[in-house]
Order: structure tokens, then C-alpha cells, then sequence
């Protein structure tokens, strides 16, 4: 076949992704272009990312799982594609990242930082250096993580959106993160989600003292069956839990942690007095 790129699926886990599916299209006797039009893609594009000149991403994988009738099955790309992301990510959370975009309900807690989701990108970038810089991971791993939490936010935005609930901690808006005009506009996006019509947000005072329930991020959802799922996270493990007598107890704790916490309307204007002081 003229200018066929061998491909070595030894090379990395992107090339292993982009030899499977090229073997995945010749066994349907696609040409690119023909599987771009089933997907949504150009033929360029599957190309790019057969031969690794283009990196997989999230709606790719879902929009060839759909095209190969992969979609929740062990052969499914988008579970290849988590493999790939798994270098930067805790274990347990690309599971999680799974069913986040599935979720009807999600309800964030979080201290310190704002939640990934309410992440702004530079705000998200912002974060994403300071670990370089740490040595935590590299540059490469920092691009990752940031194109992968951007992929999250985006897969909320569908027909009929999950209702995201958000408790923050105080401190998640009194520290700045990027410099003042980073975090102004990430405080500004806050006000913004506050004002959805599927959202909550709310702010846990630094008076309320030792009766916060929680002292790290907590992640819950709600599936479409209305089964839950809790994802507790640390600075280096994380831990997604399926069993309902261990999920009620941090249920529980976001409950109180809510009743804690001021209105809607009160946090806004906690929001608002803090962008006055970075301003």
C-alpha cells in the first residue's frame, strides 16, 4: 500500500492504541476516511493518530467505540485511552472518570483548592506547574492532566446536564492560585456556576471549626440505576468505593457538611467581598 507507515505498538501505549485501531478498521475493511465519516473525524485525523503524530483524546475514544460498537465492553478505547492517562492519575480515579460522565447527580468537596471541574484553564494550568516545579511530574504529564480535566468538564455539557452540588472549604477561595488575575477570574467562574440553573455552590466558613466533616476532597455520584459511588482522594492514592454501607457515611458527612455551610447566596457574596480584595 503506497506511503504506509509501519506502525510498532511496542514503541509506547499511544502507539499500542493507534496499532489496535488500525487493526480494528482493517478488519472492517474501512478506509480512514470511512471511519472518520462513522465518527465524526476526518480521515486525517484517524491517520494522525494511528501513527502517533496525533495523541488520542477522550471524545475521539468514545466517538470510536461508537463506530465499532465497542462502547462498554472490554475492548472499548476509551478504557485504552485511561491506560494511556493512567501515568497521571491516581489509582482508582480513571474509573471514576468513567462514571463521572455518566452521573446524574455529582456533589464536590473540597479544601484548599477549587474542585477540578470548577477549574478554570488557567487556574488548572496554574496548579499543573507548581508540580513540575515540585518535581511531582513533568511537563509532559502537566499538558496531560490539564487536557484530560478540560475532556471532564466538557463531557458535563450534554441535552439534560448531571446537578452538580459544591461545598468549598473557606480556604479554597482565601488562596490565591496563579496570581491575582488568575484567581480573579477563576472566582468570577465561580459566581458564574453558582448562577446555572443545575448547580449549588456553597461555602464552608472557617467558623464553623472542628465540625467540618471532612479534612480532604470527596467526590460522590449518583448513577442513572441511582446507585452511588464515593472517590476520597489524598496527595498520593485515591480510593473508589461501590459498597452502599461505606458510601452512606461520607453521604452523611457531605449532608452535614452542607447544613455547615452558608446559602448559595451567602457564598456569592463571600465570593464577591474576596474578588474585591484581589481586584
Amino acid at each position: 500500500m503506497v506511503n504506509r507507515r509501519e506502525l510498532n505498538p511496542d514503541a509506547s501505549p499511544e502507539a499500542a492504541y493507534g496499532a489496535r485501531l488500525r487493526s480494528a478498521r482493517e478488519a472492517r475493511g474501512w478506509k480512514q476516511d470511512e471511519l472518520g465519516l462513522r465518527c465524526g473525524y476526518s480521515g486525517r485525523h484517524v491517520s494522525g493518530v494511528e501513527t502517533c503524530t496525533k495523541s488520542p483524546t477522550r471524545p475521539f475514544s468514545i466517538a470510536i467505540d461508537g463506530a465499532f460498537g465497542f462502547a462498554g465492553s472490554i475492548d472499548s478505547f476509551e478504557r485504552e485511552w485511561l491506560k494511556i492517562k493512567r501515568g497521571v492519575l491516581l489509582q482508582g480515579f480513571p474509573e471514576y472518570v468513567v462514571l463521572e460522565a455518566e452521573a446524574t447527580e455529582i456533589r464536590l468537596f473540597e479544601v484548599g483548592v477549587i474542585p477540578g471541574l470548577l477549574q478554570t484553564r488557567a487556574y488548572a494550568q496554574a496548579l499543573a506547574n507548581a508540580a513540575v516545579v515540585r518535581g511531582v511530574i513533568n511537563h509532559d504529564q502537566a499538558e496531560q492532566r490539564v487536557a484530560l480535566l478540560m475532556e471532564r468538564q466538557q463531557a458535563l455539557i450534554r441535552p439534560i446536564p448531571p446537578m452538580i452540588m459544591s461545598v468549598l472549604d473557606e480556604s479554597c477561595i482565601r488562596r490565591t492560585v496563579g496570581g491575582p488575575a488568575v484567581m480573579e477570574a477563576q472566582l468570577r467562574h465561580l459566581v458564574d456556576f453558582a448562577a446555572q440553573g443545575h448547580t449549588m455552590l456553597q461555602i464552608t466558613p472557617f467558623s464553623i471549626g472542628e465540625r467540618r466533616p471532612f479534612n480532604r476532597a470527596v467526590n460522590l455520584l449518583t448513577l442513572r440505576d441511582r446507585s452511588l459511588v464515593s472517590y476520597v482522594e489524598s496527595e498520593t492514592q485515591g480510593y473508589l468505593d461501590r459498597e452502599l454501607t461505606s458510601v452512606l457515611p461520607v453521604m452523611r458527612g457531605y449532608h452535614q457538611s452542607q447544613a455547615a455551610s452558608l446559602s448559595q447566596a451567602g457564598s456569592v457574596d463571600m465570593i464577591h467581598q474576596q474578588r474585591k480584595g484581589i481586584s
